[in-house]
């Protein structure tokens, strides 16, 4: 907004708008004054003249979590995991640098940091793949202050070089896994744990997907499911076996609370739950996640064509979906045995 004021036979003209350094210049004619207004007005609306970054030195890099995790985050699907990401970010020194004084050095000592100290219950450091799950929230966080919160500053971690090798998991359940993982259920105090692992491997649904089945969306006579919203933003209607409508048919049944919630428990709850049970099973380098691969690549297996396991799994691309599809080997290695013993047959034998 530009002022004008006469003083001393001169107009005195000054120009300001939020997040821009004030200009001001004095004139002897008023229409210069205001023609040169308007030309200063005309640069910021265009984004040609410099922010003023000196209100960055005002505000911490803590200052800017702390508003995004309150303001942003509570809108977002994956709200609760996003927090605790955030929370645990502020604990670090880089926090409580300035806005003014941060860079992506900062930046780069903290992901070198993170990158060698030991994880959170674990002996073993992050993954850079998942630090950079860590810090794509931040990212998103830099580029809202700069658009919706007009805070004049770059994000620092846009030069931030993070090496990600593509480590797709291949993780299938061995021999005896299941049954020990169900039997190391009935030690634990969650009712909902072994309906929850029975009914991924019969729908290849994800976590997410499968803590928000609503009863009022599954219909029992069609053994099929209503998928709101999917991770890709999609909705989806998918079949049911009829094992997975007894699994939700009996928790219903036995619900002497009625909840329209078909697995009423939070993700960081069900997580929590996994690593005791592996534990307890003594099983090794199994997510949860990896009972998604176990159940496509059964649902290949029985014959399903690709864009039918697609219907059902939710991927959008074919590139998408083989990433979750891994054949048995066992399997593979029984029918190479039996191409090896055709190819063994004398030529007569085959032609008879």
């Amino acid at each position: 907004m530009a002022t004008l004021r006469k003083r001393n036979g001169k107009w005195q003209v000054q120009v300001r708008r939020h997040g821009f350094p004030v200009q001001s210049r004095s004139f002897v004619s008023k229409a210069d004054a205001n023609e040169w207004a308007r030309a200063i007005e005309r640069q910021h609306d265009r984004q040609e003249l410099g922010p003023d970054r000196k209100t960055l030195k005002t505000i911490t890099l803590a200052d800017l979590v702390t508003r995004y995790r309150d303001e942003v985050v509570p809108k977002k699907k994956g709200s609760a995991v996003e927090t605790i990401l955030l929370n645990r970010f502020l604990r670090y020194p880089i926090c409580q640098k300035t806005l003014y004084d941060l860079s992506t050095a900062d930046f780069a000592a903290y992901r070198d940091q993170r990158l060698t100290e030991p994880k959170y219950r674990s002996d073993k450091p992050v993954t850079p793949k998942s630090l950079k799950r860590e810090l794509s929230p931040l990212s998103h966080m830099f580029r809202h202050a700069l658009v919706e919160w007009e805070i004049p500053l770059r994000n620092p971690l846009d030069g931030l070089k993070l090496r990600v090798v593509d480590n797709k998991r291949e993780r299938r359940l061995h021999s005896g896994e299941l049954e020990r993982l169900l039997e190391a259920t009935t030690k634990g105090r969650n009712k909902f744990v072994a309906p929850i692992i029975l009914f991924a491997l019969e729908t290849a649904m994800r976590r997410g997907e499968m803590l928000s089945i609503q009863f009022r969306l599954v219909d029992f006579e069609r053994h099929s499911l209503v998928i709101p919203e999917s991770k890709s933003g999609y909705s989806r209607v998918i079949p049911l076996t009829a094992r997975a409508v007894a699994i939700l048919g009996a928790i219903r049944q036995a619900d002497a609370k009625p909840n329209d919630l078909a697995f009423p428990i939070t993700p960081i709850a069900l997580r929590l739950q996994w690593d005791r049970l592996t534990r307890r099973a003594g099983i090794d380098g199994l997510n949860f996640h990896d009972l998604r691969h176990e159940a496509i690549s059964r649902l290949f297996e029985l014959g399903l064509t690709v864009p039918e396991v697609a219907s059902i799994s939710g991927h959008r691309t074919l590139a998408q979906l083989m990433r979750y599809s891994h054949a048995n080997q066992e399997a593979v290695r029984a029918k190479l045995s039996g191409i090896g013993r055709m190819n063994a047959l004398p030529l007569a034998e085959l032609t008879d």
